[in-house]
């Protein structure tokens, strides 16, 4: 598993195949390998790169976890394509993926050839139940993360079987709980708000959300995020939080044809 050495320490991730590249980010908690269900598939046509935030997976934990926000991830982001010197590339990101890759494509759109947003965060209309819910998840009174995985998790793979396994040993530990609680604390800050900047996306751009996820509804925030990316194809999946691990058939039958026409 190859790594690069970022300001913030060694970032780890997983490469397979050739050709254009294909950046795979994940949720919070998470890591690569909650893409394993649709990897072999994209890197039969892609150059897939599915990396490890920091504190996750193999990466190292940032210096002060207690402290980080969404923008350290974007940040990450910026370095690791910056470290590898890629050429204009495809993104796949999830939630806080999601949102890191939503703001490079409008801060930065030569960097990005096209993207899928699974359920990305940064799109949710403030209320009290959203921020009251951020600050109970970035408080010593959270829901475990394997809790909390088994209630946005609908449909039981093998891969998502070793996601809640993750979520109940690796991502349970003081330190990511650490990692994982500032990262709550951060969904409610401006920083993670891309309502207003999402108006600068052109690159194209594939929506996909879960009718059955309760944290980011396709009822309420797809169709927030649809609005702000006038230009993005918008499709719900049924399914929860992460549909390439719980429904991947359909999942790539949605990505692949869009991946596609994207490169073409």
């Amino acid at each position: 598993m190859p790594s690069v050495s970022l300001s913030t320490g060694y970032v780890h991730y997983y490469e397979h195949g050739q050709g254009v590249p294909l950046v795979l980010l994940h949720a919070n908690p998470g890591d690569s390998r909650d893409f394993e269900a649709v990897i072999p598939a994209l890197s039969r046509n892609y150059r897939v790169l599915a990396l490890d935030w920091p504190g996750y997976g193999q990466s190292v934990l940032p210096q002060q976890p207690e402290s980080v926000g969404v923008l350290f991830f974007y940040q990450v982001l910026r370095e690791f394509l910056a470290e590898l010197a890629l050429p204009p590339a495809f993104f796949i990101g999830n939630s806080l993926g999601g949102n890191a890759a939503a703001r490079l494509a409008a801060e930065s759109p030569e960097l990005v050839r096209g993207m899928v947003l699974v359920a990305p965060g940064g799109f949710t209309t403030p209320n009290f139940i959203s921020r009251n819910f951020c600050k109970l998840q970035g408080s010593r009174f959270s829901l475990s993360p394997y809790r909390f995985a088994n209630l946005y998790l609908k449909h039981r793979t093998d891969t998502t079987r070793a996601m809640l396994e993750r979520a109940s040993t690796t991502q349970a530990a003081a330190p990511q709980m650490m990692l994982n609680h500032a990262i709550w604390r951060g969904f409610v800050t401006p920083d993670n708000d891309l309502r207003t900047i999402a108006a600068n996306i052109k690159v194209p751009t594939l929506l996909l959300f879960g009718r059955d996820d309760p944290v980011i509804p396709a009822s309420r925030d797809g169709k927030v995020a649809a609005q702000c990316i006038p230009s993005a194809q918008f499709v719900a999946l049924p399914c929860g939080h992460a549909s390439f691990a719980e429904v991947p058939e359909l999942f790539l039958a949605k990505v692949q044809p869009f991946l596609a026409a994207s490169s073409a």
